[in-house]
């Protein structure tokens, strides 16, 4: 009996561990993975009796951000919103705005070799309020909702290392300039018309890698330049995140955001953040 009890044991062991395996490589592959990100930054200054001088600032900041990832066989789908909006009050001049953009890229892949990729790109941005110059008294309003607003698309050539480090090239790139009757005739759009037709060359690049244990930075870049318009004057914007992780809800960050855009400025455009905000991050992996 007992001859009989150890080699039962050792095959019913086995079966388990068979069984365990069998079950693991059955599991389904995710075909999405969601990364979603929602972030508000707040601070605060006062004074009072303070010799230096000084004015009293309530300032905050919400993002919310979303990467999608799509894999299939030979197919790669990658889209990303950036969306933000932040507001601050003086005390002596009441609201101002901080923050204003959406922001919606899309790039398409089939696969090629190795890490290429046959792709399509889709890009659009715009914001959600008034804009003012604050510069002149009274302010002057300089752009408004989807005042202007950029819709890019077209098709090109996808290398991707992985989720983390990509490059677009896209040199058969349709850009429209899109704004309403009041800013007619400014960022590119002749007067009288609502929107204005590009064609250009495009690249895009997106980088994301860990500085040291619990700081990531993120690189954002597109580099645009138009056939139809100045082909020489490049377009150019780029954004820098990079995040301090506190806890797990909490996040320091600084954001630098360059654009240059001669049709909408003809000096360089530049706009840093920086704070100690509330964070959360959810990871979602979708297998239909």
């Amino acid at each position: 009996m007992k001859n009989f009890i150890l080699p039962f044991l050792i095959l019913l062991s086995l079966s388990f561990f068979a069984q365990q395996k069998k079950k693991k490589d059955t599991l389904p592959i995710p075909k999405w993975k969601i990364h979603g990100r929602f972030a508000f930054v707040f601070n605060q200054s006062s004074f009072t009796n303070w010799a230096s001088g000084g004015e009293n600032t309530v300032a905050g900041n919400i993002n919310v951000n979303y990467d999608f990832n799509h894999k299939n066989k030979n197919l790669n789908w990658d889209s990303r919103i950036i969306s933000g909006y932040g507001l601050s009050h003086f005390s002596e001049k009441g609201y101002r705005k901080t923050d204003d953009r959406f922001e919606l890229n899309s790039i398409l892949g089939l696969k090629s070799k190795n890490y290429w990729f046959f792709s399509f790109i889709t890009n659009f941005k715009t914001q959600y309020t008034s804009g003012y110059n604050y510069k002149v008294e009274p302010k002057v309003l300089v752009s408004n909702f989807f005042s202007p607003a950029y819709l890019s698309f077209g098709p090109g050539m996808l290398w991707k290392k992985s989720d983390n480090l990509n490059i677009n090239i896209a040199p058969a790139t349709a850009r429209f300039t899109i704004v309403n009757d009041t800013f007619s005739g400014e960022f590119g759009v002749d007067e009288g018309k609502n929107s204005v037709f590009g064609l250009g060359f495009n690249i895009a690049g997106y980088f994301k890698f860990y500085l040291m244990e619990n700081v990531e930075m993120e690189n954002i870049i597109a580099l645009y330049s138009d056939y139809l318009d100045k082909p020489q004057n490049i377009d150019l914007d780029y954004q820098a995140n990079i995040r301090f992780k506190v806890n797990k809800y909490m996040k320091m960050q600084m954001n630098f955001h360059t654009i240059i855009d001669d049709n909408s400025s003809g000096r360089v455009q530049f706009r840093q953040l920086f704070g100690l905000g509330v964070n959360y991050s959810f990871h979602e992996k979708v297998t239909y």
